[in-house]
């Protein structure tokens, strides 16, 4: 099924079991009138069944007058054609009512979305292209207060152009007032997920869609801040994924389950700390530190992927910093394990670059906000180093890794499974709550780089790693490790 064509209330229909509309925002005001420009707080959810249009009357789109307006904005108002007297414009409101049967370009409303109940803000875009005028503001901002009021996660189903040129700056101002939401929504620790359709440009991708804790996009979709008719071609959600700006692409048909499996990650019952992983590959411990490098280095030695896969249940990944850069070497994702939600940042042996660091920092961010425990897998030999990740700021984005886990309310769990190389693996750690396993070892530095530091000769790098006490049992002794996680028994 092609995303394009799907109307707002088509695509809510294949996403949810029942779905209770919110009144507009202005009838419910009880003026009887549609006027422009702010309006009165929002009014509580109506009841209706599955896809119901509950809080819609005969009132005429045209609007004739101005009412009641809040304290919001100093938006000015005009008895017809909108707030610029746009000439034609109330026809053209009337037309696109006419056309796909809404008031606005955005359907709010309680929808059921498998076991989660959600708001949802789905968008139009056959009502002028799903573009952000003031009434979208009004309707935007009461789905994300009603929603905050019912501690309820927000789901945005985003199809825009853009804002509405037709009502000028006002309509522009739309996007301070949605942001001041997606902050006040944060702040509550309520949940907000994105579905970038095609198109997404202009406001609603600068806001709503990239705006999101966790953005999906939907295959072949155009998502970028200009549109194609401002700069052709436009640019895609592949080109934005790839970029560390979308966390997931799904094919439209899967779109329903992805939603219901994100919903239910990101709404947990209980806040528990994440168990230790069962260690995979070898029990016994090392004999000597040259012993535990080696082990840690075997390229055969399990990774980051499979402990995922041993420990959850199932699990969603996330992707990139959000700052243009992915790092393929860290994993980041939530999980569901025995029923109960773990967030998940995995180093996978390589050199973590900038973006590897800023993915997980923004992971860990997430996932206390939202009062989910962390589990963190250490794998690196250290942060990389060369031109391009200094150019990219890594120092900063290992300060920012540090800072995200130092911060974190929820508690965060760390095993070492393999290489831990000084600061780049240290910046994975929770403090207190380490465990290591019998093929990993963690040091202030590689055997090898304290040798030349020391001018040693290199055949003292054997010596140089037994000095720097980096087994297992060595971190364990030195308090720096609670214990050593050995293999699940068979």
């Amino acid at each position: 099924m092609r995303s394009g064509p799907e109307s707002a209330r088509a695509l809510i229909g294949r996403l949810a079991s029942v779905f209770t509309e919110l009144p507009d925002p202005e009838v419910a005001s009880g003026s009887g009138r549609l006027g422009w420009g702010d309006v009165p707080a929002a009014a509580g959810c109506s009841s209706g069944g599955p896809l119901g249009r509950a809080g819609h009357d005969d009132t005429s789109t045209t609007a004739t007058t101005t009412h009641d307006r809040s304290s919001h904005t100093d938006t000015p108002t005009t008895a017809h054609d909108g707030p610029l007297g746009w000439p034609g414009y109330d026809d053209q409101l009337a037309q696109a009512t006419e056309r796909t049967g809404e008031r606005e370009s955005v359907v709010c409303g309680i929808a059921e979305i498998g076991r989660v109940t959600a708001m949802v803000v789905a968008f139009e875009f056959g009502f002028f292209g799903g573009s952000l005028g003031t009434r979208t503001g009004a309707r935007i901002e009461q789905a994300f207060e009603r929603a905050r009021a019912l501690r309820l996660p927000v789901v945005s189903l985003v199809r825009t152009g853009g804002s509405r040129m037709q009502e000028g700056t006002p309509a522009l101002l739309q996007l301070q007032r949605i942001a001041r939401q997606l902050v006040l929504t944060r702040e509550a620790g309520l949940p907000h997920i994105a579905v970038l359709r095609d198109p997404t440009t202009g406001g609603g991708w600068a806001t709503l869609g990239a705006g999101a804790d966790v953005a999906l996009g939907l295959r072949g979709a155009q998502v970028g801040f200009a549109g194609s008719r401002v700069r052709p071609p436009g640019y895609s959600v592949t080109q934005q994924f790839a970029a560390g700006l979308v966390d997931q692409l799904v094919p439209p048909d899967e779109l329903r389950v992805r939603l219901e499996r994100w919903l239910r990650l990101l709404t947990p019952a209980e806040l528990e700390p994440a168990a230790v992983p069962a260690a995979l590959g070898c029990a016994e411990l090392p004999d000597t530190g040259w012993d535990a490098v080696q082990r840690a280095r075997a390229p055969d030695r399990p990774r980051a992927a499979a402990y995922l896969a041993a420990y959850f249940d199932w699990h969603e990944p996330i992707s990139g910093d959000r700052c243009g850069g992915v790092d393929s070497g860290v994993l980041c994702g939530f999980g569901q394990r025995s029923g109960t939600t773990i967030a998940y940042a995995a180093q996978c042996g390589t050199a973590t670059r900038p973006a590897g660091f800023r993915t997980a920092a923004r992971l860990v961010r997430l996932a206390d906000r939202l009062g989910i425990p962390v589990l963190t897998l250490v794998d690196t030999p250290g942060a990389a180093n060369d031109a391009a990740a200094e150019k990219a700021g890594v120092g900063a984005a290992i300060a920012d890794m540090f800072t995200a886990v130092a911060a974190a309310r929820v508690p965060v769990t760390t095993l070492v499974i393999g290489e831990g190389g000084s600061g780049g693996a240290l910046a994975f750690a929770a403090p207190g709550r380490l465990w290591v396993t019998p093929n990993s070892y963690l040091a202030v530095i590689s055997p090898e780089l304290a040798a030349a530091i020391l001018k040693r000769d290199p055949s003292r790098v054997r010596d140089t790693a037994d000095q720097l006490r980096l087994r297992p049992q060595d971190l364990v002794e030195l308090g720096i490790a609670r214990g050593v996680a050995r293999p699940r028994e068979r």
